[in-house]
């Protein structure tokens, strides 16, 4: 399989003078009004655009923080520079150095920081640069972010949208690139979230950040520079904007801590699952960058007359499990692919999931292809590590020469 180009990546340290500057500044402005702070972008409902996933999320970024006054963004570089992959490129310059501003080098700092701010009544959207270094801020967000809420209950809530560009394929150092997404799932209290395309990408930001809990977005680093679609809408746009979301009434009681049940897709086109390729055959289930990869198996399948069903899984906590069940049920095969070390990987839960469902119609086991257990490597070892081609086909394989007895 051919290597996905990408451009030579630049990690520049931040400036720490300028980072204090501004988090001070920060501290004394955050509460002002965002009047004359920017420019509200232009409005982009009723239209559909082709541009990469970097710029999906500049501009769903670049909308966040015009529409709600609330909304600051933090994290190492994501300021004068834009972001090492210029996510935020341009935010600071038109929102202003209170809004969008530079930290220093220190993960927990960033991670508490945004509980603080969420507790003072803001919305903080922090970057952690490499999913890597998420590592140094996991007790903050354990032990913090993902429990005040309950801990409160329910008086502090945490709209905090924790951005981290994700997984591999990108071919960089030991810790740039990593699939945690088992680790965050496991925890009661945060949601999780990987976009596929810069469709998912900017509608899937724009509705995590207008959540009252906190999320980890995990972006496919690998996508960053493959273009798609986006197709604007009005009832999107007014959602973003803080129109009151279409969801199910809840049945909690007032101040009661969220909860972590599924939430069906059909309430909300940013919620559960998305069959991206219907076939009745056999399901691939994936999310983040391998959404593509098992796009690309199932052109390949129909050549021998094979059609694959490929299902992205988008919310990888809360688990749409009423969708997998439904797509699994019509094909009764289904392999799951993730970057994620095989053992307690993610895919464990989702076969899971399906076994518990489908268990009458199931023709074969649930089949899993994942990364290694081993340390994710760095440089070319990654070509070895993520799932290929091959591997997936291999997977279908014996899932379809499945028989009983």
């Amino acid at each position: 399989m051919s290597n996905i180009p990408v451009d030579e990546i630049e990690v520049h340290s931040s400036d720490l003078e300028a980072a204090r500057h501004n988090v001070e500044a920060a501290g004394r402005d955050l509460h002002a009004t965002a009047d004359g702070v920017g420019r509200s972008p232009e409005t982009t409902a009723g239209r559909t655009e082709t541009m990469s996933m970097q710029q999906a999320l500049n501009l769903a970024l670049r909308e966040i923080l015009a529409a709600d006054p609330k909304a600051v963004v933090l994290g190492e570089d994501v300021g004068v520079l834009g972001g090492v992959f210029r996510i935020t490129d341009g935010l600071q310059s038109e929102f202003g150095a209170a809004r969008v501003f530079d930290t220093p080098l220190a993960e927990s700092g960033i991670l508490g920081m945004s509980v603080g701010l969420a507790m003072a009544g803001l919305h903080p959207i922090p970057e952690v640069q490499f999913d890597g270094f998420s590592y140094p801020a996991v007790n903050q967000i354990i032990c913090q972010l993902a429990r005040m809420n309950y801990r409160s209950r329910g008086t502090l809530p945490m709209p905090v949208t924790l951005r981290v560009p994700s997984f591999g394929g990108i071919r960089a150092p030991e810790l740039h690139g990593e699939s945690l997404e088992a680790l965050f799932a496991h925890v009661p209290g945060l949601k999780v979230v990987s976009p596929s395309s810069p469709h998912e990408a900017y509608h899937l930001l724009k509705y995590a950040a207008s959540r009252p809990d906190p999320v980890i977005f995990m972006e496919p680093k690998s996508r960053y520079w493959q273009k798609g679609e986006v197709v604007f809408d009005d009832g999107a746009a007014a959602n973003a904007a803080g129109a009151p979301s279409v969801e199910a009434p809840s049945t909690a009681a007032a101040g009661a801590p969220s909860s972590d049940a599924p939430e069906a897709s059909a309430v909300h086109p940013n919620l559960g699952s998305k069959v991206v390729r219907t076939g009745k055959h056999l399901t691939l289930i994936a999310w983040g960058a391998m959404v593509a990869r098992c796009l690309q198996v199932a052109e390949l399948a129909a050549e021998d007359g094979i059609d694959v069903e490929v299902l992205d899984l988008r919310w990888l906590k809360p688990i749409d499990a009423e969708g997998l069940a439904d797509s699994v049920a019509k094909t009764r095969r289904a392999v799951v692919v993730h970057e994620g070390p095989l053992t307690a990987g993610l895919g464990a839960e989702v076969a899971a999931l399906v076994t518990q469902r489908c268990f009458d119609t199931l023709r074969a086991p649930v089949e899993r292809v994942t990364g290694f257990d081993v340390p994710y490597p760095s440089g070319d070892l990654e070509d070895e590590y993520i799932p290929n081609i091959d591997r997936i086909l291999f997977g279908m394989q014996r899932v379809l020469e499945y028989r009983r007895g």
